[in-house]
């Protein structure tokens, strides 16, 4: 058995990382370890390196760690962490549906690269 891929929230907003949380943990069967790195430093919104770098630690299991983030500033400061950290992707996809699809592929036991892709398909999955 391959060891599981964790899945990492990078979000400026506490509240809605906690929220996509709490949805990836009940499609994700609690198979899935999901980690959020949210806010600023301050408790404020805003993001942080160093909640990056712990919540990225938190969630790796040994398979590796897709990490999505919700707008700009999240995405500049994931890169700059995951620089350092070769076992965990910044994932190119929708914050909530790329996280569903990564948190219900890495549920399957499939390895990071397919975690990685079926987030980023997400990007095309049309609601209508």
């Amino acid at each position: 058995m391959t060891a599981p891929v964790g899945v990492v929230l990078v979000s400026h907003s506490p509240a809605l990382a906690a929220g996509l949380a709490e949805l990836l943990a009940e499609l994700g069967a609690g198979e899935v370890r999901v980690a959020v790195a949210a806010g600023s430093a301050d408790g404020g919104l805003g993001t942080s390196d160093e909640k990056i770098a712990r919540a990225v630690d938190e969630a790796d299991g040994g398979g590796g760690v897709a990490v999505l983030a919700d707008l700009g500033s999240a995405v500049l400061t994931a890169r700059l962490v995951l620089a350092e950290r070769p076992s965990a992707v910044l994932v190119d996809a929708p914050f909530v549906e790329g996280a569903v699809a990564a948190a219900v592929t890495a549920s399957t036991g499939a390895p990071l690269d397919e975690v990685v892709a079926a987030a980023e398909e997400a990007r095309g999955h049309r609601k209508l």
